[in-house]
């Protein structure tokens, strides 16, 4: 395919020639050959400009047929300007007198333009995104014949896990990235023929000498963040620690294969140059001789007739992103929920994953951090916002990583984005393909309103204004929850293959259909994993995507500004965020720890997930996958997880169909959603609001919306009883 923007402005402005001539115009692969052999044009002259293609001279008693030939791969469209057309030969006779030129155009005939459009490949090849030969990162535990060997991270916080009265666990403290993570290898030799497990802590600064505390099993008799075993350990040089234990406080006996370890190291800093010295860490639950595992408390505090909170593993069935899976929260924090790292964060990774966090919260105007002001500006970030854009940071539509929330009516859409096009489905000449309704240059595209809800039978539809431009064909998408979408990424492509049936060849009247999109670095065919469409294969691309739209900033991925064709000030080409500053935001967003199902034992809970697969719904909100082996991130590989997704595009009816087709992908078609953390919405967005534009208040109504490939599901939730309805619903809020 031709690429080449010379060809692609030649093809959407009319050129007037001096004196009487008939231009000839291609867009696409193909060429017009004139029947008379005197006035064809070829592709290649087309495209440099040679004067059989630029200027066709009319004179008196002009007759000339033109015929449509593609090129290998293209297929004939249409004819533009084309006076008397001759479908079956792909043909176009161009017969008129000059002095009806004269008059009609001044000097010059209408360009008559051929157009040529690509043909798709049927089902084109998905390369895998990893496999045997991705370089991997160094596996997060190994088992040898003397030890059982966990690395792992963690970060300062600023109190214990079970201070519910405090609200102060799981926020970032300010100045987080800066020398306040560490990385802990546990040793157990236990089972091995060892006695004693050993805990070597790495940390990012020195340890203030008597306070560098590691404590093991909890206790929880006088405060809930008490144990039995504080010690301080012992100091190897400025940024090494260790310490080691081989006796359970709670059995009275030396430590056993499945003893539980409840433990929580304390970084209290040595005069750190920036913020506070002291800090607590992550509560972590190690099960010996099997590794670190989510868990849950067991109890009431100050009871001593109960398990006073003691630690226990939350059973399997819970662990929606396998070891990724975060405990339960007892910090009364549930708007932070989405914003911690992964269980099983390696070692390697504790540092990026907070200096992506601070990519992902700065202002890309004047680098600074939207939450502590004590936190100082990114200066090496400030000043990349685009000529266009939609806001100015990543948090800012995607607030404490969950799903966005639709704004009052009359007021824009600050926290979407809006795919446009013209009447044809091309880029808008003056917006592109995404509008950016902020402007650093004084010129905004456009803009868009929630102008009114309009609500039939309970369910409401989003009425849109737009201010100045009004484009042809339009979308909107509120931006969604981020965490899961590294697991994602890692789910194997033959998996999603095998579920895909586009022909409903089975006749379950599910249709669900992968989506081929092309790798903007390598080029090859891809499973579409990402976004309402599924319009990007990985997590860096979904990244670097947004950062072009949404930010207006370029990256090596993306290194072209999203611009029509009649816009003049969209921004030069070329990279503009470093790659590390890429790579770590990516890191961040793929190792966010998902947080684990609730509800295991609820009666309510469990017969409303019978019934959710009862009705069909898990046909599509597929529940469970094992991902690859082959993920670079070791956190992410070999993990049995639960998205309830299938990644796949599904036709979703007219109700909920938009006026934009998408590439391949039908305004009506839309990814499934996984629904990992969808019952924790409303804590951390601070209300609810479901499907690509917000619409549904909340999962009845989302439900209700479902159309197309999934009436027959939605039907069969209608026919329940009041109660069985709200025993589904109980089981959406436990995930």
């Amino acid at each position: 395919m031709n690429n080449n923007p010379t060809r692609a402005a030649t093809a959407t402005v009319l050129i007037l020639l001096v004196g009487c001539s008939h231009p000839l115009e291609i867009v696409g692969d193909g060429d017009i050959l004139a029947v008379s052999g005197s006035r064809s044009c070829s592709l290649e002259e087309h495209h440099a400009g040679a004067a059989t293609c630029e200027k066709n001279y009319v004179a008196a008693g002009y007759d000339e047929t033109y015929l449509a030939s593609p090129r290998s791969g293209w297929a004939f469209e249409r004819w533009e300007n084309c006076p008397d057309e001759k479908p079956q030969i792909s043909g176009c006779r161009f017969s008129v007198p000059l002095e009806a030129v004269r008059a009609f155009y001044g000097d010059t005939a209408p360009p008559l333009i051929a157009h040529f459009s690509e043909i798709p490949a049927p089902n084109p090849p998905i390369a895998p995104l990893y496999d045997a030969s991705t370089p991997l990162e160094p596996a997060q535990q190994i088992s040898t014949t003397s030890a059982l060997i966990t690395r792992f991270s963690d970060r300062a916080r600023d109190r214990h896990a079970r201070e519910d009265e405090f609200q102060a666990y799981d926020h970032y403290l300010a100045h987080y990235w800066e020398h306040r993570t560490a990385a802990v290898e546990i040793i157990d030799t236990i089972g091995r023929g060892g006695d004693t497990i050993t805990f070597n802590v790495t940390t990012q600064w020195q340890l203030s000498p008597n306070q560098a505390e590691l404590r093991f099993f909890y206790r929880g008799i006088n405060t809930v963040a008490e144990y039995h075993n504080n010690g301080v350990m012992i100091p190897i040089d400025d940024t090494h620690y260790s310490r080691s234990v081989a006796y359970n406080n709670k059995t009275n006996a030396p430590l056993e294969p499945g003893d539980r370890l409840e433990f929580e190291l304390s970084q209290f800093l040595e005069a750190v140059p920036n913020g506070r010295n002291n800090y607590y860490g992550t509560t972590y639950l190690y099960i010996v001789g099997q590794g670190l595992v989510p868990w849950q408390a067991r109890g009431v505090f100050g009871d001593f007739s109960t398990q006073l909170e003691d630690s226990f593993a939350i059973p399997e069935a819970g662990w929606l992103g396998g070891n990724t899976t975060l405990p339960y929260q007892y910090s009364n924090e549930p708007d932070n929920h989405f914003l911690q790292m992964a269980t099983n964060l390696s070692s390697l990774n504790g540092q990026n994953f907070v200096l992506g966090r601070r990519v992902h919260h700065t202002d890309f105007e004047d680098g600074g951090h939207n939450e502590s002001p004590k936190n100082p500006p990114f200066d090496a970030l400030a000043g990349l916002l685009g000529n266009h854009y939609i806001n100015h940071s990543c948090v800012s539509c995607h607030a404490r990583n969950g799903r966005a929330l639709p704004p009052a009516e009359g007021q824009p859409l600050t926290r979407y984005v809006v795919k446009v096009a013209d009447a044809s489905g091309n880029p808008h000449p003056a917006i592109g393909r995404v509008l950016q309704p902020e402007s650093s240059t004084g010129n905004a595209e456009a803009g868009i309103l929630l102008q009114s809800w309009q609500e039939t039978m309970g369910l409401r539809r989003p009425i849109y204004s737009f201010l100045g431009v009004e484009p042809e064909q339009f979308s909107t998408r509120i931006a969604p929850q981020l965490v899961g979408m590294g697991l994602l990424e890692a789910i194997k492509e033959e998996d999603i293959e095998a579920l895909a049936d586009p022909d409903d060849l089975d006749d379950d009247g599910i249709s669900g259909r992968m989506r081929r999109v092309r790798d903007p670095e390598s080029g090859q065919f891809r499973l579409g994993r990402f976004g309402w469409k599924a319009s990007q294969a990985s997590v860096r691309h979904q990244v670097a995507s947004a950062l072009n739209t949404d930010l207006g900033v370029m990256t090596s991925t993306f290194p072209t500004p999203d611009c029509g064709p009649m816009q003049m000030d969209c921004g030069a080409s070329g990279a503009e965020l470093p790659d590390e500053h890429l790579d770590m935001l990516t890191a961040y967003i793929s190792l966010l720890g998902v947080r684990a199902r609730r509800g295991l034992t609820e009666p309510d809970a469990l017969a409303g997930e019978a019934l959710f697969a009862d009705s069909g719904c898990i046909a599509c909100h597929v529940s469970t996958f094992t991902t690859t082996a082959y993920h670079p991130h070791a956190e992410l590989r070999n993990q049995t997880i639960h998205p309830y997704t299938d990644l796949m595009l599904h036709d979703m009816g007219p109700g909920l169909a938009s006026t934009l087709n998408e590439a391949d992908s039908s305004g009506s078609e839309w990814r499934t959603a996984p629904l990992w953390g969808i019952g924790l919405t409303a804590g951390v967005s601070g209300g609810e609001a479901y499907l690509h534009d917000g619409r549904a208040r909340n999962l009845e109504e989302a439900i209700l919306w479902h159309g197309g490939e999934a009436e027959e599901s939605k039907q069969a939730f209608v026919a329940l009883t009041a109660a069985q309805r709200l025993a589904v619903i109980a089981f959406l809020k436990t995930l």
